[in-house]
């Protein structure tokens, strides 16, 4: 690897590299859309909206705004950042680490973390849902999808990309929402097969959140 890629986030490298590729496989998610939808019917007018590992903007900013929401994305590739400003201009975003990213207790309401997670360790997945318990309003919500899987720091590849993936299984991923102190309101499991001719099937798992009135400390 380039010593200028070893510098950067894993994350970053990964999707740097793929770019509107992502866009492109996941775009024919179902359960996305209906994950979304169900967000949609709980969020008051102009609710203000974190979108973590926000990647292109599409689907997940672009839907919010369209809807009439304040969406702010967060996410650690430039090149996806750079994608998400041009194709999604009525939304904010920010190329950051989420772990280092200021947050303001309550200051959201809602927190969108589809699938951006699984290039962190347990212990870091972990401390990123409790700081984003945290920077929900009590009674905000939550909706977070992931890959069901019992790995840490396994080897493989997406979309044709290397990658170091760590995951939960869906009742332990379960927990620890519960443990940040978030309340899991419905579950819901799908298979996916991304569009791309390097694409598997994957499952994949949404949990839909509530923060309780008072989230746990760090």
């Amino acid at each position: 690897m380039p010593e200028g890629e070893q510098r950067r986030a894993p994350a970053a490298v990964v999707f740097d590299a793929l770019g509107a590729a992502y866009e492109r496989a996941f775009a024919g998610s179902a359960a996305h859309g209906r994950s979304l939808a169900w967000l949609l019917g709980r969020l008051a007018p102009g609710s203000r909206v974190l979108d973590v590992g926000s990647g292109t903007g599409r689907p997940t900013a672009e839907t919010l705004v369209r809807a009439g929401h304040q969406v702010l994305g967060v996410d650690v590739s430039p090149v996806m950042v750079e994608l998400a400003a041009r194709q999604v201009p009525a939304a904010s975003f920010r190329c950051a680490d989420i772990r280092e990213f200021p947050l303001d207790e309550g200051s959201f309401d809602a927190v969108c973390v589809y699938f951006a997670l699984l290039q962190l360790d347990r212990a870091g997945q972990t401390a990123v849902l409790r700081r984003l318990t945290r920077a929900l309003r009590p009674g905000g919500h939550l909706v977070l999808a992931t890959v069901p899987l019992d790995v840490e720091a396994a080897e493989g590849v997406f979309l044709g990309q290397p990658v170091r993936v760590t995951s939960f299984p869906a009742d332990a991923l379960a927990a620890v929402a519960e443990g940040a102190g978030l309340e899991v309101l419905e579950r819901t499991e799908d298979l996916f097969t991304p569009a791309h001719p390097r694409a598997v099937p994957e499952p994949h798992l949404f949990l839909h959140c509530r923060r309780r009135d008072a989230a746990r400390p760090a």
